[in-house]
């Protein structure tokens, strides 16, 4: 059994008080360093290459249209081209958006099996360390990139009223109780199924023996995440100076969606109720609701060099830019003992698609910004030889404090 932890989160009522100030340091413990931080964000329907990438590399490369929307933080993120993975052809053209961060060959083929994401790695490692070892959120559904090492998908949260609810807003003290009540059954439940599995020992093979020890390791996994998790219930839920946001239920306001999940991340930064974020920009299969677009924003992506279409699109990938300069923006306007929250937090942007029109997924644009990196250059990996994208996540992964020799497709780890 694996625990969801959306299950024992869920709040009602109402508190507000002050953010964490650089007095408020004991709340990573005393004479602690603030920790490091990850976000993954994937716009799965690409990001035109004629205006993402420069022409120029090093530190004195020519901006581009997209990389205008975000220079004001030019010495804050590197860009990056040539990083890919390997054998990403999958039954559906779209296929890739789910190995994005795993990196598994063949999605959707016969038999394919997805792997574990770099940020469920990154979640499994640090544990309950906060109340969410991992947030996924989605702008759209419930689908995201997140995979444990089973290969299950870990469901996105898609409405930002719920999650700050689930992170904010205090329960009522029968609310707190039931949640309790809850993890106790569940860990009944998995004590009876282990004395129940106990008793084939007897009568099964040496490779069903195998098979028992891993589903034991997995019933004991899970019962040292629910004590794990118990230990949060009673402790009160973080304060924000924020309202909880409203809801946009009209999808064709595809960057005001996606806006909304670009204000959480600071403040699930800022109460350190996550160190690990994933977001998926999806397709929300409508004309989003942007001046002079007139087509489905996936329709769009797939141009065939029409002119028309190129331009509709560049609209709205202006607007999914925006919203990561207003990340930026917000994560450098907040600060933290020692500095910003930018400078302890790794942001990965990009997309699974280099060339969305001909759902190449090879040669990837990739920004990322933050994590105390030395910033302000545009890194062109050789196209005729490629960089595992992967090694780029093993990076991100040791600077975070997790030490990882390899993961996915990995040669080594990126250096720049």
């Amino acid at each position: 059994m694996n625990l969801n932890r959306r299950t024992f989160l869920n709040a009602s009522g109402v508190s507000l008080a002050l953010p964490l100030l650089e007095s408020m340091t004991p709340v990573y413990g005393a004479a602690a360093e603030v920790p490091n931080r990850m976000v993954f964000i994937c716009a799965t329907l690409g990001l035109h290459p004629d205006y993402f990438w420069p022409d120029t590399s090093g530190k004195e490369y020519e901006s581009t249209d997209y990389l205008d929307v975000i220079k004001k933080h030019r010495d804050d993120f590197t860009v990056f081209s040539g990083l890919q993975h390997e054998g990403q052809g999958g039954r559906q053209p779209h296929d890739s958006q789910v190995t994005w961060l795993t990196a598994a060959r063949g999605p959707g083929l016969g038999g394919f099996r997805n792997s574990i994401s770099v940020d469920q790695v990154a979640a499994k490692r640090l544990g309950y360390v906060t109340r969410f070892p991992s947030i996924s959120l989605g702008s759209n559904t419930s689908q995201s990139q997140s995979f444990t090492s089973s290969g299950v998908m870990v469901p996105a949260e898609a409405s930002p009223a719920n999650l700050f609810a689930k992170m904010f807003l205090q329960g009522q003290p029968e609310e707190i109780s039931r949640q309790k009540q809850k993890l106790n059954d569940g860990r009944s439940i998995l004590d009876e199924l282990s004395s129940q599995t106990k008793q084939v020992f007897g009568y099964v093979s040496s490779s069903d023996e195998h098979r028992l020890e891993q589903y034991f390791e997995s019933v004991r996994t899970a019962e040292r995440n629910i004590a794990e998790a118990q230990g949060w219930i009673d402790r009160p839920k973080p304060s924000v100076a924020a309202k909880q946001p409203t809801d946009i239920a009209d999808k064709t306001d595809f960057t005001g969606r996606v806006q909304l999940l670009m204000d959480l991340i600071p403040l699930i930064i800022q109460s350190d109720s996550s160190r690990v974020i994933s977001v998926m920009i999806q397709d929300h299969g409508i004309i989003s609701k942007v001046p002079g677009v007139s087509q489905p924003h996936h329709n769009l992506s797939h141009h065939g060099q029409d002119e028309t279409k190129i331009a509709e699109l560049k609209e709205i990938e202006l607007r999914v830019m925006g919203c990561f300069d207003s990340l930026l923006t917000q994560m450098k306007e907040k600060r933290e003992p020692g500095g910003t929250l930018l400078d302890k937090t790794s942001i990965l942007f990009g997309s699974n698609l280099g060339n969305a029109n001909a759902h190449d997924p090879r040669n990837l644009p990739v920004v990322l910004a933050g994590g105390g990196y030395d910033h302000g250059r545009f890194i062109a990996r050789r196209k005729g030889n490629p960089t595992p994208l992967c090694n780029l996540f093993v990076r991100m992964l040791n600077d975070a404090g997790i030490e990882t020799e390899s993961f996915g497709q990995s040669t080594g780890t990126l250096s720049w």
